[in-house]
This record gives structure tokens, sequence and C-alpha cells, in this order.
């Protein structure tokens, strides 16, 4: 009955529309957080060590 709810009227169709949308914009900003640590990793690893601070 749930699953016949969900799939059938417009409060279930639009429930499921905002899980799925929530689900992909979860995985897309997973996706662009581990992708901006790794190129400040690799930037920080890149960096020059023999370099005072502030100068």
């Amino acid at each position: 009955m749930a699953w016949n709810l969900l799939f059938t009227s417009d409060i279930g169709l639009l429930s499921l529309f905002t899980i799925v949308f929530m689900i992909l914009m979860a995985a897309y900003l997973l996706r662009y957080a581990l992708r901006h640590a790794a190129e400040d990793e690799a930037k920080q690893l890149a960096a020059p060590k023999n370099v005072a601070p502030g100068r």
C-alpha cells in the first residue's frame, strides 16, 4: 500500500523526487569536497619548504 501511494499520488511523487534530489545533491557535494581537498593537499605538498612565512 505504501509503495502504491508513493508512486501514484501527487504527494508521493513529490516526496520521491525530493528523496532522489537530496541523494544526488549529497553525492555531488561529497565529490566536490573530496576533489578540492585533494587539490589543496597537492598544492601544499608542491609548495616550497624553505620560504619563510610572510615573505
